[in-house]
């Protein structure tokens, strides 16, 4: 997709419909109204927003670093986060119930009021948070990581694996699916695929071509998981093959609105060259298969 704006490198997207979608990356927000991309003012110059969630059109939260934004549908305002630190996800269940995860360890969460750090029992970097509802919530990160929480504390889950671990979704408390990659594997076959049944992780057979970065999906039988090298890949509720992205970008962030309505969104480039922000579009059409 044409972004109409000069923006570095893009690593999240999210939206309340087809005609209301965030990304972010770099400094860089930018907003699809179902029409076209523009780039909304950020209010900050931290270059590090990795993150985008929100519970409405009008109660948006980015997060990178220790920056936290909020938006209200129109103006992005900076949020005390109460500490130094490295914030690489953000998901919520509601306006007050949202959970920031990060590096050693680091997991906050909003009352609606004020930001506070939780316990989380692990110094891991922590990289994806979801959940199906405010007490069944999952955190996932380096060395095969994966927390739970119940509403009243955090615990470690067995992954089964040492896998770096990047994001995690799920159609229901007991499917849900964690996406990474095997650092040590040789390239080209190294993309990790979790799955939780409601008792037991374990590792699903796939077609990943490389590291996996991020995974959403609009039901259990229509999953979605992008990584490096333009790699995607579609899991069917039974087995996961690759799809034709059309590009070698990274692809680092993925959501839809539907089955037909799905965004990537990533960067082309290099770091001596300059980094440029990635957006693509799938509408359903059996051409990406």
């Amino acid at each position: 997709m044409t972004s109409n704006t000069t923006f570095p490198g893009l690593s999240s997207v999210w939206g309340s419909s087809s005609t209301d979608v965030f990304a972010v990356g770099g400094s860089t927000i930018l907003h699809y109204n179902g029409s076209a991309w523009s780039a909304m003012t950020s209010n900050t110059t931290f270059p590090g927003l990795s993150s985008v969630w929100g519970s409405s059109s009008s109660d948006v939260f980015a997060v990178g670093g220790s920056t936290i934004l909020h938006c209200d549908g129109s103006t992005w305002s900076t949020m005390a986060s109460n500490g130094n630190w490295f914030l690489t996800g953000v998901w919520g269940s509601s306006s007050s119930d949202v959970f920031a995860v990060g590096g050693y360890g680091t997991i906050l969460h909003y009352d609606g009021s004020a930001w506070s750090a939780m316990t989380s029992g692990t110094t891991y970097t922590l990289r994806g948070v979801w959940g199906s509802s405010s007490t069944d919530v999952f955190a996932v990160g380096d060395e095969g990581a994966i927390l739970h929480y119940n509403g009243s504390a955090w615990s470690a889950m067995t992954s089964g694996t040492t896998n770096m671990l990047f994001d995690v979704w799920g159609s229901s408390s007991s499917d849900v699916f964690a996406v990474g990659w095997n650092s040590s594997g040789a390239p080209g076959n190294n993309g990790t695929i979790l799955h939780y049944n409601g008792s037991a992780w374990s590792a699903m057979a796939n077609s990943a071509l490389d590291a996996l970065e991020s995974v959403w999906g609009s039901s259990s039988t229509d999953v979605f998981a992008v990584g490096v090298y333009g790699n995607i890949v579609h899991y069917d509720g039974k087995t996961w093959s690759v799809m034709n992205s059309g590009t070698s970008d990274n692809l680092y962030g993925i959501w839809g609105s539907s089955s037909s309505d799905v965004f990537a969104v990533g960067t082309h480039g290099s770091r001596a060259n300059g980094l440029y922000g990635t957006i693509l579009h799938y509408n359903g059409g059996d051409g990406g298969h």
